[in-house]
C-alpha cells in the first residue's frame, strides 16, 4: 500500500526539489509529527517517488542529487527508476544506492510476460492505492508523439494496467489528440496509434473497459472534427478507432470519480480530513476526488497555461473541489500587465480569463510566493482573484481539503 505517490518523467530542478521537501518536512513535523522521528506504519505515511524520463538525470546532477538525498533522510520515502531509461541515458545511481540501499530501487517488477518493466511498479502502486482494489486507471496526455517520448509512457503505463486486470482510460487534451492520428507510420518509433489499438483489443479480450476520449475543441482548433448531426456529436474520419471525441465536460466527468489518474507529471496523495486522527479515511462513493493543478510554465509561449485554466474550469463546473497554484515559472502568468502588440491580431490576456472566471466555490487559485520572490517579481496588484501562499500552505493544500469533502485522495496534475 502506498498512499502518497509522485511519477515524475520531466527534468525535475532545484526549485522543484525544494519545494517538495520542504511540504514532505510540512507534511511529518505539522500533520504527522508521531512518524517524524519513526518510519510509518506499511500502509500510512510511505512517500514513493517514480522517476522516468528526463526526471532521471536529476540523479546525477551534484545539486539535485543533495536535494533527493535531504528527502530520502525523511521518514518511509521511496524512490523507483526505470531502469531501462537510466541505461539509455547512461546515468549511475551506484552511490545513491549504496547509500540507501533500501530506498533506492532499480530493478523492476517482472510483467505477466516475464520482462521487468518500470510501468509494471507504477500500474502495481496505481491498482493497490484504494481498498477495494480500483478496477480503473487513467491517464491524461497533453503532448504529440514522436517530438515527445511522453506518448509512449502513456501507452506502456496503460499496458500495464491491462496486464494487472484494471479497465483503462486515456483522456487526450492539448497536443495530446495527435496520439490518435489515424495511419501513422513511423520508421525510427513504436507506432504509437498501433500501441492504443493493442490496448483497446487486450482489455475487450480480458473482459476489460478502455475508454479513449479527446477534448473536441482541442480536435477542432486542429482540424480533426466534422459536425455528425444526425448523432448530435463530433466525429472524425483521422482518428483511431477507439478514439471518441467529445466534450471536455464528458472527460472532466471521469475526473469526479475515485479511480487514479495519472499523467506525464502527477501525484495522487492521501489527504487528511480537518479534525480527524492521523489514520487516512477511504473515499465514500459519489464523491468528487479533488484536484489540485500546479501551472508551472510561462504563460504564452505554448498553450499549456491557458489549457490548464480551461481544464480547472471544467472541472469546478462538475463540482470537483479544484485549487490552480501558479507556481516556478508558472507565476509568470501574474506579472506585469500583458497588452496585445495589435488590435487585429488574435490575443487572450490569461490575468483577464482568471479574474473572469474566478469567484466559485470549487475554484480557487493561488501565486507561490517563493516562486515569485525568486524570480524577483511581485504579482499584479490587479489580481485579487489569486490568494498568495507560501510553504506552509501549499503543505497544508496537498495533505488536506476543507471540511465537507470525503474523498480520500487528491490528484495532483502538472501543467
Amino acid at each position: 500500500m502506498n498512499p502518497h505517490f509522485f511519477l515524475l518523467s520531466s527534468p525535475v530542478t532545484q526549485e522543484r526539489l525544494t519545494w517538495i521537501g520542504e511540504c514532505l518536512r510540512y507534511y511529518f513535523i505539522k500533520l504527522n509529527p508521531e512518524n517524524f522521528l519513526h518510519h510509518a506504519k506499511a500502509d500510512e505515511g510511505t512517500f514513493t517517488f517514480l522517476l522516468t524520463g528526463d526526471a532521471l538525470y536529476s540523479l546525477h546532477d551534484p545539486a539535485t542529487v543533495r536535494l533527493w538525498e535531504n528527502l530520502l533522510a525523511l521518514p518511509s520515502v521511496i524512490l523507483i527508476c526505470d531502469r531501462q531509461e537510466l541505461s539509455l541515458r547512461g546515468i549511475s545511481i551506484e552511490g545513491l544506492k549504496r547509500k540507501l540501499p533500501d530506498q533506492v530501487i532499480d530493478h523492476n517488477r517482472l510483467g505477466i510476460n516475464g520482462q521487468q518493466s518500470f510501468w509494471n511498479d507504477v500500474a502495481k502502486i496505481a491498482r493497490q492505492h484504494e481498498q477495494p482494489i480500483p478496477s480503473i486507471i487513467g491517464y491524461l496526455q497533453l503532448d504529440s508523439p514522436y517530438m515527445n517520448r511522453s506518448p509512449l509512457y502513456c501507452v506502456k503505463c496503460l499496458q500495464a494496467a491491462v496486464e494487472v486486470h484494471a479497465s483503462v482510460e486515456l483522456y487526450a487534451y492539448l497536443d495530446g489528440i495527435h496520439c490518435g492520428h489515424i495511419s501513422q507510420s513511423p520508421s525510427d518509433f513504436d507506432n504509437i496509434g498501433d500501441r492504443l489499438e493493442d490496448i483497446a483489443e487486450k482489455a475487450a479480450k480480458r473482459g476489460l473497459q478502455s475508454l479513449m476520449l479527446s477534448c473536441s475543441r482541442c480536435a477542432l482548433a486542429r482540424g480533426y472534427s466534422t459536425w455528425d448531426e444526425g448523432e448530435g456529436e463530433l466525429v472524425s474520419s483521422c482518428t483511431i478507432r477507439p478514439y471518441r471525441i467529445r466534450n471536455l465536460n464528458e472527460m472532466v466527468e471521469r475526473f469526479g470519480r475515485n479511480h487514479i489518474i495519472l499523467a506525464e507529471n502527477s501525484a495522487s496523495l492521501q489527504i487528511k480530513k480537518e479534525g480527524s486522527s492521523s489514520s487516512f479515511s477511504r473515499a465514500e462513493p459519489g464523491r468528487a476526488t479533488p484536484l489540485l493543478i500546479l501551472v508551472t510554465g510561462t504563460p504564452y509561449g505554448s498553450e499549456r497555461a491557458f489549457g490548464a485554466v480551461s481544464f480547472a474550469v471544467a472541472c469546478a463546473g462538475q463540482g470537483i473541489l479544484t485549487r490552480v497554484v501558479f507556481i516556478e515559472n508558472g507565476v509568470y502568468c501574474l506579472t506585469g500587465s500583458p497588452v496585445p502588440a495589435a488590435k487585429n491580431i488574435w490575443f487572450f490576456n490569461l490575468q483577464e480569463v482568471i479574474d473572469a472566471v474566478a469567484g466559485s466555490a470549487d475554484l480557487q487559485f493561488f501565486s507561490y510566493q517563493p516562486s515569485l520572490t525568486k524570480r524577483g517579481m511581485a504579482k499584479n496588484p490587479k489580481m485579487n482573484a489569486v490568494l498568495d501562499i507560501g510553504t506552509s500552505e501549499l503543505g497544508q493544500m496537498l495533505f488536506t481539503v476543507p471540511k465537507g469533502h470525503l474523498a480520500g485522495h487528491q490528484r495532483v496534475l502538472f501543467f
